[in-house]
């Protein structure tokens, strides 16, 4: 059965940011009456954490998002995910790569034209045999890239509309031999039998290359909704930095998760600010066609005022 998923990365508190996109995720699957999983997309050992895992969990639960089956997590499936690796270089759709980041970006400002120059300059695309081994014979580990799409990749997102980008020589594995998030979540996606792929739109640009991906694998289509960043009084990103922005900073001041929720629907123009409204409310309230898709810019210390009727 078709499903929709929040996949969160377990290196810190889910902040407002995190969470209006987790509602979301779950307002498109419940109302397109698909399931909605939670997978933990714990590929870096740093994101390993327990105590991450078991409160971005509990966060989830205390917006009443329930999900589907069990919690799946990438650092159990790197067999999977060896499996791509190995049909794509079969195929000839990769090359070792044994530049550093420091080469690369030094590679990259130096191009006759920086400004649209490619994100991997090409340096190890072509490599010999002969100059493989002597990367190799100098120390120097390998990641691997992907051999990207001659032409740009075209695709409409729910939310954001007609998308184009180029799909570049990413890396999917890295030179310690884990594999790239890129290389993953096309696998997981598939695998978890995702419909539509509901997450930031910090991640838009990175969608052309794993469209590109899905299709060298013979993985199904899938649709993407990208929904908008929160912003802080700044301007910027929301981050720690502004203020009271996870569940647990604002239950610290008086605001518990009925009213976060009640906050995050507003935002959608699902609810009032402080009505006391459930997921499943919203959800009855839900009509994607009719949602103004905007930038949420918040204040945390608006949030972590107690509003009175």
């Amino acid at each position: 059965m078709p499903a929709g998923r929040y996949a969160p990365s377990p290196s810190g508190d889910l902040h407002l940011g995190n969470l209006r996109t987790a509602v979301v995720a779950w307002l498109l699957a419940r109302h397109a009456r698909s399931r909605f999983v939670v997978r933990i997309e714990d590929l870096d050992p740093a994101c390993r954490s327990n105590r991450w895992v078991d409160q971005q969990i509990a966060d989830l639960a205390a917006l009443g998002l329930e999900w589907d089956g069990e919690i799946v997590k990438q650092s159990g499936r790197f067999d999977l995910y060896h499996d791509a690796l190995d049909t794509l270089t079969r195929a000839g759709r990769t090359f070792e790569c044994y530049c550093t980041r420091r080469e690369v970006q030094d590679a990259t400002r130096a191009a006759h034209d920086a400004a649209h120059a490619p994100a991997y300059p090409g340096t190890c695309r072509d490599l010999s045999l002969a100059e493989r081994r002597r990367r190799t014979d100098e120390g120097r580990p390998a990641a691997l890239r992907l051999r990207g799409a001659p032409d740009e990749v075209t695709f409409v997102d729910t939310i954001a509309g007609p998308f184009s980008g180029p799909a570049d020589d990413l890396v999917i594995r890295r030179n310690d031999g884990t594999p790239a998030y890129n290389i993953a979540v096309v696998v997981d996606d598939a695998d978890q039998h995702i419909e539509q792929v509901v997450r930031g739109d910090d991640l838009l640009a990175a969608t052309t290359v794993q469209i590109y991906l899905g299709t060298l694998l013979g993985l199904p289509a899938m649709t993407y909704a990208h929904v908008p960043l929160v912003l802080g009084p700044s301007g910027e990103r929301l981050a720690k930095r502004d203020g009271a922005v996870s569940l647990t900073d604002l239950a610290a001041v008086g605001i518990g998760p009925e009213l976060v929720l009640a906050r995050i629907g507003a935002s959608l123009g699902l609810c009032e600010a402080d009505e006391a409204v459930t997921a499943s409310a919203l959800l009855d309230r839900f009509d994607p066609s009719a949602i103004e898709w905007t930038t949420w810019t918040v204040d945390p210390a608006d949030i972590s005022t107690p509003r009175t009727r």
